[in-house]
C-alpha cells in the first residue's frame, strides 16, 4: 500500500487464509508405440505427446486398428490346425498391438492418458524409434506412468534394452513417473524348452531405479478382438483357396454341393462390398471346419497381449476409487479370458520373494473369483523403503504436490513468517491425507512432521546463501501382504 498523504478513507485487505497445495494427478499414462496415423487436422502429431482422454480421441487423432495379416503353413506346435493329415500353423506377419492395449487400458478403468506415436502401420518397429518416443514425455510434467506394449515386439536384447531406457527415464530424468513393463516371451511357462522367461527378464534389466518400475508375469488371453472383425481378407486369399478347396475334394458332399461350394471359394477376393464380404464369411463359417479353425486362431492370436496396458487401467481405477496409496493389487483384470500360464501358490514364491530382489508381480486365476492382480511389488523387492507400488508412487505424489506450491515462496524473505507459512502449507496438506488414509498414525503427529527453520534445518550459512530447507516426514501406508491368523484350542470353561 503506498503512503497515506491525502485525507480519506484507505482500504486494507489481508489474506486470512494461506496458500494451500493441490494435489497432483496420478494416473496419467503416457502410452509410446505405432499408430495408423498421427495427425490433428494438417498439423502432425509424430513424436509429439498428445492427450487424449477416449478411444474416441484416439482414433480421432491416431486412427484405427491395423489390418492384420497372417500367413498360413505346414508346422507343428500347440497351436497347429491338424487338417487332411497335415499341420498348419499361423504365423502374423505384422505386430502392431498399442491399438488393442489401448481398448484394454480403457476396459480396465483407463481415463486421461498422453500418446506419443513413433510411426505408421507402413513402418518396421523399431528400438531406436520408440527409445526415441520417451525424449518428448521430458517436456511434460502432467504424466505418471510409461508404458511400451510394444516392446514385447521386440528381440529380447532390444526389449531389454528399451525397458531399461524408460527405468532411467523415470527414475533418474525425471522422477516424477513409474514404469509398467511386461516380460518378453511372458506368454510361455518357466519352464519352456527355450529358457526361463523371467529369469531372463531379471538378468538382463540391470540394478538401476529398480523402485521406479514394476514388472507382470504372466501375459493376458483376451477377449479384446472379436470375431465380427476378421475375416479372409487377413490370409493370402490364393493360399486360402487352395487349401479350402483341397478340404472340399475331401469331404463328403454330392458332386452338387461341393460345386455349390467351390463358387463360393473361388468368389473369394478383395475389393467386394462390405456385405458381399460378411456373406462370404459367414457362409463358409458354416460349411467349412478348416476356414472355422483359421479364424478362431487368428482371433486367439490377435487376442494375446501384454498386460502393461491392463495395469495402468488397474491403476487408474483404483486411484480414482480408493486413493494412490492403495496397493493396486486382489483387483480383477476386465476383458481377461485366462493368464496364459496358470501359476500355483508354490510357484508365486519365486516370482514374488526371489534372492535378487527384483520381484515381479503374478496374474493369477482363482476359483469362483476370476483374474486378479496377486502382487504389489516394484523391481526393488528387497527395499524396505520402496518395495511397494503405493509407496513409490504415493512419495511421487506428495513430493510433486508440495514441490509445485513451494514455488510460489521462490524470491520470498527468508525467515521466520514464511518458514510459518511454508510449515502450514505443508502440514494442512498432509492432514487432509492423514484423514482419507494415506498416512499412517492414530494421530496426525504419529503421521507426518515438517521441519523448516533456522537451527533446525538451516544454519545461517544457507541463509546467506538463499537456502530455505525444508525437511518432511511421512508414515505412508504398506499393503498387508501376508495375513496370518493364528488358531489355539483351550480349555472348556463350562
Amino acid at each position: 500500500m503506498s503512503a497515506m498523504k491525502t485525507p480519506g478513507v484507505y482500504i486494507v485487505e489481508k489474506n486470512a487464509f494461506p496458500n494451500s497445495v493441490v494435489e497432483v494427478a496420478t494416473a496419467v499414462p503416457a502410452f509410446i508405440g505405432y499408430t495408423e496415423k498421427a495427425a490433428n487436422g494438417n498439423k502432425s502429431l509424430l513424436n509429439k505427446p498428445w492427450r487424449i482422454t477416449s478411444m474416441a480421441e484416439f482414433r480421432s487423432y491416431f486412427g484405427e486398428a491395423p489390418k492384420p495379416r497372417f500367413e498360413l503353413a505346414e508346422g507343428a506346435g500347440s497351436s497347429a490346425i491338424n487338417f487332411n493329415g497335415k499341420s498348419y500353423l499361423l504365423q502374423r506377419t505384422d505386430s502392431y498391438i498399442l491399438y488393442y492395449s489401448m481398448l484394454l487400458f480403457y476396459a480396465n478403468g483407463g481415463g486421461p492418458c498422453y500418446i506419443v506415436s513413433v510411426g505408421d502401420y507402413s513402418s518396421g518397429i523399431e528400438e531406436d524409434k520408440m527409445e526415441q518416443g520417451i525424449a518428448p514425455l521430458i517436456k511434460e510434467q502432467e504424466p505418471t506412468m510409461v508404458i511400451i506394449p510394444e516392446a514385447i515386439v521386440l528381440k529380447a536384447e532390444d526389449c531389454y534394452a528399451l525397458q531399461t531406457a524408460i527405468l532411467k527415464h523415470c527414475g533418474y530424468e525425471m522422477r516424477n513417473r513409474f514404469a509398467v513393463l511386461d516380460v518378453h516371451d511372458g506368454y510361455k511357462d518357466r519352464k519352456d524348452p527355450d529358457g526361463d522367461v523371467v529369469a531372463k527378464f531379471r538378468e538382463n534389466i540391470g540394478r538401476e531405479f529398480l523402485d521406479f518400475g514394476a514388472a507382470y508375469y504372466p501375459w493376458l488371453n483376451t477377449s479384446i478382438v472379436q470375431e465380427n472383425e476378421l475375416n479372409y481378407e487377413n490370409l493370402d486369399i490364393e493360399n486360402l483357396q487352395a487349401l479350402l478347396t483341397e478340404e472340399l475334394e475331401a469331404s463328403a458332399l454330392d458332386e452338387e454341393k461341393k460345386k455349390q461350394v467351390k463358387d463360393y471359394i473361388d468368389g473369394l477376393k478383395e475389393g467386394l462390398t462390405d456385405v458381399e464380404r460378411s456373406t462370404l464369411h459367414k457362409i463358409l463359417s458354416q460349411l467349412s471346419f478348416l476356414y472355422r479353425e483359421i479364424m478362431k486362431e487368428m482371433r486367439i492370436s490377435l487376442n494375446l497381449l501384454p498386460v502393461s496396458a491392463a495395469m495402468a487401467g488397474v491403476y487408474t481405477m483404483v486411484d480414482n476409487t480408493k486413493g494412490v496409496w492403495k496397493a493396486p493389487a486382489n483387483v480383477s483384470v476386465a476383458t481377461a479370458i485366462s493368464p496364459t500360464v496358470n501359476i500355483s501358490h508354490e510357484e508365486q514364491e519365486d516370482l514374488n520373494v526371489p534372492l535378487s530382489g527384483k520381484s515381479v508381480n503374478a496374474i493369477r486365476t482363482f476359483i469362483g473369483e476370476g483374474i486378479k492382480v496377486w502382487g504389489a511389488r516394484t523391481l526393488d523387492g528387497n527395499s524396505l523403503d520402496w518395495r511397494y507400488i503405493n509407496v513409490r508412487r504415493t512419495m511421487i505424489m506428495l513430493q510433486e504436490s508440495v514441490k509445485n506450491a513451494a514455488r510460489a515462496y521462490v524470491f520470498d524473505p527468508n525467515e521466520a513468517n514464511t518458514w510459518i507459512n511454508v510449515k502450514s502449507m505443508i502440514s494442512n496438506f498432509l492432514n487432509g491425507i492423514w484423514k482419507r488414509g494415506g498416512l499412517a498414525g492414530a494421530v496426525p503427529d504419529d503421521a507426518y512432521s515438517v521441519h523448516v527453520g533456522l537451527g533446525d534445518t538451516m544454519t545461517p550459512e544457507d541463509i546467506l546463501e538463499g537456502i530455505m530447507r525444508i525437511t518432511v516426514l511421512v508414515a505412508i501406508t504398506r499393503p498387508a501382504e501376508f495375513i496370518e491368523i493364528t488358531f489355539q484350542q483351550q480349555m472348556q470353561k463350562s
